[in-house]
């Protein structure tokens, strides 16, 4: 297996789930969803391209591993939900209906509470599954990646990487394995104990036993053309150790 390994490093990122209500909560990880978006952003796809985006959605595999898991913070916003752009049907909310945006609360100012993730850093290992010649291929992704069509974000607008978030490129058995092969940002590195755990996420079956950590089911695909999280896939957690740089290069 080969891959690219990337560098999610930012004052503020935002790994976005299912929002309800007026309440935007993150994951401890960076979904798919979130990864074929921001791939999708460096290649210049074009938010009505569905069927470009879900299919790089579909290719895309990746695991995470957590550097620093820096601090969760709350961003309390306000909205005007009478502008056009915003009448929509599609919030899900508590109450297992389907919140209507009509009459005088559709004029009106809402609010909004999103979290955050400030001054965390997360390493990825990302691979592209099906044909190795199918557009984009990693080769493409890699060049976007390093000289985007648009500025890239992690997670939100407002979530600027403080560096490049291409790293290098990576071959490992598995991207569990990946993970433990790409070395940490030289500033952690030099404080890590041989012997410390980071905790990692990465896809696996349902029924496959885990040595470490456990599996649960995460839902976190979009379903581009109606623009709402959808479906559902099974990633295991656990902590890993990090290979020597004598290791690496065995």
């Amino acid at each position: 297996m080969r891959g690219l390994a990337l560098r999610f490093d930012a004052p503020m990122m935002s790994f976005g789930g299912p929002i309800v209500d007026n309440r935007g909560d993150i994951r401890p990880f960076p979904g798919r969803s979130m990864i074929a978006g921001l791939v999708a952003n460096a290649l210049g796809y074009d938010h009505a391209e569905f069927e470009k985006l879900e299919r790089l959605q579909t290719r895309i595999s990746h695991a995470s591993r957590c550097d620093r898991r820096g601090e969760k913070i709350q961003d309390y916003q306000t909205v005007d939900l009478s502008q056009d752009f915003l009448q929509d049907d599609r919030a899900w909310t508590t109450r297992g209906e389907l919140e209507q945006r009509a009459g005088a609360s559709s004029d009106e100012t809402h609010i909004r509470l999103r979290d955050y993730w400030a001054d965390a850093i997360h390493t990825v290992a990302l691979t592209l599954e099906a044909p190795d010649e199918e557009s984009p291929t990693l080769d493409e992704v890699r060049r976007a990646l390093q000289t985007p069509e648009r500025p890239l974000f992690i997670g939100r607008k407002s979530c600027l990487p403080a560096n490049s978030l291409y790293l290098e490129d990576w071959e490992a058995p598995s991207l569990k394995e990946a993970l433990r092969s790409i070395p940490l940002p030289e500033e952690l590195e030099k404080k890590a104990d041989r012997d410390e755990e980071f905790n990692a996420w990465w896809p696996v079956d349902h029924d496959e036993e885990l040595e470490e950590g456990f599996a649960k089911p995460v839902t976190d695909r979009r379903d581009w053309a109606n623009q709402i999280h959808t479906g559902e896939r099974w990633v295991a957690r656990g902590p890993i150790t990090l290979r020597t740089e004598a290791e690496r290069h065995d």
